[in-house]
């Protein structure tokens, strides 16, 4: 981690936007959460989705009482109060919105607010943060080359099994035989391509079925509701899943 932490510094003091891609429940979102409190900086957090439009993020006029005000969005609050945004699942956004974001992400470093008719200018602290799942719904969300290109780039990926199992054991108070155990099952799920999965076992779901086990539940039953559950609805693949399970535990 030493070498994105690293990377990330720098990026701020250079004033570029930075992407950070990989699958889901990698720790892209500690991580920004963790430079934030490192470089000291107001954080605020955008989970993107279908619906995000730039009004979401820019701002919109609204009625209070007899009156329409305006009120920021989470990206114009960023960019006054000089602070790191990071918008989560970037690419699920509406294509006008990433647009929105181009002369913010260049040289520019502009943000044009049209219904007020007022350009901002980033100060030197603030910084935009995205991240993209490559990977996702097998590749149906890509970003264009021009919206990429305007930023750096980190990957992230499954830690190795042996620092796997160290979080696991961290972040849920479970034995080390156990955590090395859901770290064994991940990884033969994650090599299991035949299961046809849209996205395979985080070291997220991992820590959620350690800690039922830290708590008593038996393995089995945390397994399936911690990891077998939340992976699929398909019941052919639930029962390969299972049998993965009774393997280990």
């Amino acid at each position: 981690m030493g070498q994105e932490c690293e990377v990330f510094e720098h990026a701020w003091r250079r004033q570029l936007p930075l992407l950070l891609k990989g699958p889901t429940g990698t720790g892209k979102s500690r991580f920004v959460e963790h430079m934030a409190a490192r470089l000291q900086l107001p954080l605020l957090t955008v989970s993107c989705h279908e619906e995000t439009s730039a009004v979401d993020l820019i701002g919109r006029y609204l009625i209070q009482g007899a009156e329409t005000v305006w009120q920021d969005g989470p990206l114009t609050r960023a960019v006054r109060q000089g602070a790191l945004i990071y918008l989560d699942e970037f690419a699920e956004a509406r294509p006008d919105t990433l647009v929105a974001l181009h002369a913010l992400t260049d040289h520019r470093r502009q943000l044009y607010i049209d219904r007020l008719n007022e350009t901002l200018q980033a100060p030197a602290t603030f910084m935009l943060v995205a991240s993209f799942n490559p990977g996702y719904q097998r590749g149906l969300k890509e970003l264009k080359p021009s919206t990429r290109q305007r930023f750096l780039a980190l990957h992230f990926d499954y830690p190795a099994p042996e620092l796997e199992a160290r979080i696991v054991v961290a972040e849920s108070g479970v034995a080390a035989a156990p955590a090395r155990k859901l770290v064994q099952l991940a990884q033969k799920v994650r090599q299991a391509l035949e299961l046809g999965l849209s996205e395979t076992v985080s070291t997220r779901l991992l820590v959620d079925a350690a800690q039922l086990m830290a708590d008593g539940l038996p393995p089995r039953l945390a397994c399936e509701v911690g990891v077998i559950e939340p992976l699929s609805d398909d019941s052919d693949t639930r029962q390969a899943l299972r049998d993965l399970v009774a393997l280990l535990f």
